[in-house]
């Protein structure tokens, strides 16, 4: 597949679709236009069998640094109600687009990930960090509530309702030593680089795995943190016995009789 030219970059390749925010001058800062193709991108890769995990970075220093200051803050100041709706409204498009996506996602976070930026990186399903990058859910030292893009659906259910409260209260910048210890990411290496590195395994090991049944994990976690446990145990049960039915279930099978690693539907040659 080939995309029109964006606003950042984008390779796939082995099955793993990755996202690399190009505005490093800027932190890789948020325009109009950028929220837009992003959330254009994600719901367009959801489309696409070849498609089977995707990475999301920044190059430079930093992740993303949230919305830029000259291209959207000061674009904000002085609209009306309804205007200033449609714009918090297109930016919740990228989130719900990213957790919508049947594709696992993995955030590699090269740097600082504040605002806009670590809501982006909670919007994914795995998160690694490098050693030097930070995290911040600054909204209340720009005079906004925490409530923004989703980060109060997401944190809470990421960290817990105690830690998330203190972040989206305060707004404080944590390290990544501080983001491994209460959850918000899974992985801190050394640098960027590294990071990076791991993303890339960690998506790769996602394309060779069972694509239907990975995207079965994602919905049915998406969805029952809202029932009660009968209701889950029944979703799960429905769940479960769709995938029994698709030829990966039969495959997993054969290769283990045959004493061979399963080659599940679509999955891309090593």
């Amino acid at each position: 597949m080939t995309l029109a030219p964006r606003t950042f970059a984008f390779e796939l390749a082995r099955g793993v679709a990755t996202v690399t925010l190009d505005r490093p001058d800027r932190l890789n800062a948020l325009t109009f236009e950028v929220y837009r193709e992003l959330a254009e991108t994600f719901e367009d890769l959801d489309r696409h069998d070849e498609v089977r995990a995707i990475v999301i970075t920044g190059r430079g220093r930093g992740f993303c640094s949230g919305g830029d200051q000259d291209d959207i803050i000061k674009h904000l100041l002085g609209r009306d109600a309804p205007a200033l709706l449609a714009f918090t409204r297109s930016t919740g498009r990228l989130i719900e687009a990213m957790r919508a996506c049947r594709r696992p996602i993995v955030a590699a976070i090269n740097g600082t990930a504040v605002g806009a930026g670590s809501v982006i990186a909670c919007a994914a399903d795995l998160r690694i960090a490098a050693a030097g990058a930070r995290f911040g859910f600054i909204f209340p030292q720009v005079g906004l509530c925490g409530a923004d893009m989703g980060a109060m659906y997401l944190l809470p259910r990421i960290v817990g309702l105690g830690h998330a409260t203190e972040l989206l209260l305060f707004g404080d910048i944590i390290p990544a030593s501080r983001a491994l210890e209460i959850g918000l990411v899974n992985r801190v290496l050394p640098d960027a680089d590294a990071a990076v590195a791991l993303a890339q395994d960690w998506a790769e090991r996602l394309a060779r795995g069972p694509a239907f049944a990975h995207a079965m994990t994602k919905q049915m976690l998406e969805s029952e943190h809202t029932m009660a446990l009968g209701e889950a145990i029944e979703a799960e049960a429905q769940a479960q016995a769709l995938c029994m039915q698709h030829p990966d279930f039969a495959e997993a099978h054969a290769a283990f009789k045959a004493k061979r690693p399963p080659r599940f539907r679509g999955a891309p040659e090593d």
